[in-house]
């Protein structure tokens, strides 16, 4: 069955909404208002979205943009039985969940079903970030120790906790002092890092790496409470961890007394399409101890969990204080999160995740072969990374090229980010209900796009890129999406974007 945001290509087209300030008068107020740190996308020429469908956002002018960006709407923007059945539920009630109602335990339920049975006990929240917190929470109860163990560029989340474990938030800040029970172990990375896809086994090598850490936090007398990692790292540059890697860090970090907690805040609820959840990619043998999640949960709505063992949660509960949240798991958000399930599994969402990421995939592999400037294609399902190098032996980082590359899909009206610690990751996280039309259309742009930049600096397969010395080399606008860049080479944006055409495109 087709993705019902399918139908959205052409829905509403025509239609306008009303914007209710000028985008001069909106940007005034966001500049006298909103903290200064609260960066925006595309932040020297932003856009003003005021509705979406499906994989699309509309600006104030009523112009289409496609979203390769947006893992929050999961099952397409606006999807009306996810908008219906919160709005129904709201008209009837919402209420703390200190109150017994039936939506809390069903959504429970349900959930628990997508899970190994080990994982049996939810705990709802409203963001990844209070997700993440009290899994770190839970973990420091449990074990009784206070150690942890975290990933090189990882997120967790915004708050105070987090940010402690957050390498990808601290570790350009000079004056920011590591929290002396927070330990960073090398992003599994078999691309850029310590250990790559040459090495005989870097799971292995990856895992003794961590291993060795919590052999140093014994020897100062310190004791390990959880090892914690994104299921696949997001914002660390789509990292995917070599199979059997978590395995044998949850071997040594649980011999070690600790815990194991999976963040699926950005990669669950069947993006990476074999698999509903990231984790289970390492195979049936793995179960974390923790499991959070966000984000996809309810497409836009709120919402959050923590899913943890008897054995955990029971541990929390002796620490004699009581749990509760306000809003997390009220009957409206547990309404909306059973809608979600149920869209995933009536349109098939993480088949489709599967067959459109794979042939993604595949087109961006192809481009691979004729393009320079990308490095490494690498993803799971609808969670792709492209690389961008200057240099494929050196493996310099082309952040400047991955920032121009963003700014001349959005001239073309096409959403794309790029992350990673070099900030030269295009990272593909659309809607699942993403179509293999959408996959040509962005490749498609993508290839022009390079071609134009690879022309301008004189760059073939098997050169190697001087970018210090490239004479026709100019400055690119110092930040983009939040992160500082280096400046680079830039192209001629005097020829004007042009509106993509709606061409009648073949399905794979």
């Amino acid at each position: 069955m087709k993705p019902v945001c399918q139908s959205a290509r052409t829905a509403d087209s025509g239609r306008m909404s009303a914007e209710i300030l000028e985008k001069k008068k909106t940007l005034d107020l966001r500049k006298k208002h909103i903290g200064p740190s609260c960066k925006i996308f595309f932040s020297h020429d932003p856009i003003k979205i005021v509705r979406a469908r499906g994989q699309y956002m509309y600006d104030e002018k009523g112009q289409r943009y496609l979203d390769c960006i947006n893992n929050v709407a999961h099952v397409g923007h606006c999807h009306p039985d996810v908008v219906k059945a919160g709005a129904e539920q709201m008209e009837l009630l919402n209420t703390n969940s200190r109150f017994l109602h039936d939506n809390l335990v069903l959504y429970a339920q349900r959930l628990q079903a997508t899970l190994p049975n080990k994982l049996s006990v939810c705990y709802f929240v409203n963001s990844g970030s209070e997700a993440n917190d009290l899994a770190l929470r839970l973990a420091l109860q449990y074990t009784g120790h206070k150690d942890i163990i975290t990933l090189e560029n990882a997120y967790h989340g915004h708050v105070s906790s987090l940010i402690d474990i957050s390498p990808y938030k601290f570790h350009h800040l000079s004056d920011v002092e590591q929290n002396q029970f927070v330990h960073v172990a090398p992003s599994p990375d078999v691309y850029r890092g310590k250990y790559r896809a040459d090495h005989p086994n870097p799971a292995k090598a990856y895992a003794d790496d961590v291993k060795d850490i919590i052999g140093r936090v014994h020897e100062k007398g310190g004791k390990i409470a959880a090892f914690t990692a994104e299921s696949l790292q997001s914002c660390g540059g789509q990292v995917i961890p070599p199979p059997g890697y978590f395995q044998q860090v949850a071997e040594h970090v649980r011999q070690a007394g600790g815990v194991f907690i999976a963040d699926e805040v950005q990669v669950g609820f069947g993006r990476v399409g074999t698999h509903f959840w990231a984790f289970q990619l390492q195979g049936a043998d793995f179960v974390p101890d923790i499991v959070t999640m966000g984000k996809p949960i309810g497409n836009g709505h709120p919402m959050s969990c923590v899913v943890t063992t008897k054995e955990v949660a029971e541990a929390f509960a002796l620490s004699g204080m009581e749990y509760f949240n306000t809003f997390g798991g009220n009957p409206v958000s547990c309404a909306i999160g059973l809608a979600v399930l149920d869209v995933i599994v009536k349109e098939d969402l993480q088949g489709n995740a599967l067959r459109v990421g794979q042939y993604l995939t595949e087109l961006l592999e192809k481009q691979k072969e004729k393009h320079p400037l990308i490095g490494d294609v690498r993803g799971r399902g609808l969670f792709v990374g492209m690389e961008l190098v200057k240099d494929r032996l050196k493996l310099t980082p082309a952040t400047a090229e991955a920032q121009e590359v963003i700014y001349k899909l959005k001239e073309q009206y096409i959403l794309l980010s790029a992350d990673g610690p070099h900030r030269n990751v295009l990272k593909f996280k659309p809607p699942l209900c993403f179509t293999s039309e959408d996959a040509d259309l962005v490749v498609e742009k993508i290839d022009h796009i390079l071609t134009e930049l690879e022309e301008a600096l004189g760059l073939k397969l098997h050169n190697t890129l001087n970018a210090e010395n490239d004479s026709i080399k100019r400055k690119l606008p110092a930040e983009e999406n939040g992160h500082q860049y280096h400046s680079g080479l830039i192209l001629n944006r005097g020829s004007g974007p042009g509106v993509p055409q709606q061409t009648k495109r073949h399905r794979r």
